[in-house]
């Protein structure tokens, strides 16, 4: 599978694309756990099925250490005990901020509250940020079809 469009190949958009992924680097300096931000990742990129990003964030997560238990139950994490409530509240957060189309609420004001109890504000606002981050990058591949399974760890960090 080829991708539609190489974004690189257009200089305005490179230019643009640089400076939107730099973004994205940079969350990873934020006071949100690195485990929490990968979980985050896969969890919207599997809502949006954006196969490069599973691809990227599964190995990214795999060469930081994550198991692959929990690796492989970010998809059920409701019924799955192998998550702290941190993590639960910041799963729960991405899926509502993910799916905001299908909900007039948006996230709700429980699920707001509930990730408020594990995360500071700046912490909570790298996770609004994430989530939003990730859901535009989901956007950009799934459009283009950007194909998956050869990204390398570290590629774009």
């Amino acid at each position: 599978m080829d991708a539609r469009l190489n974004y690189l190949a257009a200089p305005a958009v490179g230019k643009a694309l640089k400076h939107f992924m730099s973004a994205g680097r940079a969350l990873k300096d934020s006071p949100l756990p690195a485990a929490t931000q990968e979980l985050v990742a896969l969890r919207v990129s599997q809502i949006n099925g954006c196969a490069a990003c599973l691809d990227m964030h599964t190995k990214e997560a795999a060469a930081a250490g994550e198991s692959v238990v929990r690796l492989n139950l970010v998809a059920a994490w409701r019924e799955a005990t192998v998550f702290t409530e941190a993590e639960r509240a910041a799963l729960e957060l991405a899926e509502e901020g993910t799916r905001v189309a299908d909900a007039s609420q948006g996230v709700s004001d429980a699920v707001w509250e509930h990730a408020a109890k594990h995360y500071d504000e700046e912490q909570l606002t790298a996770l609004v940020f994430l989530v939003s981050f990730l859901n535009a990058v989901n956007r950009l591949n799934i459009i283009t079809r950007q194909p998956a399974g050869n990204y390398e760890p570290g590629q774009f960090h």
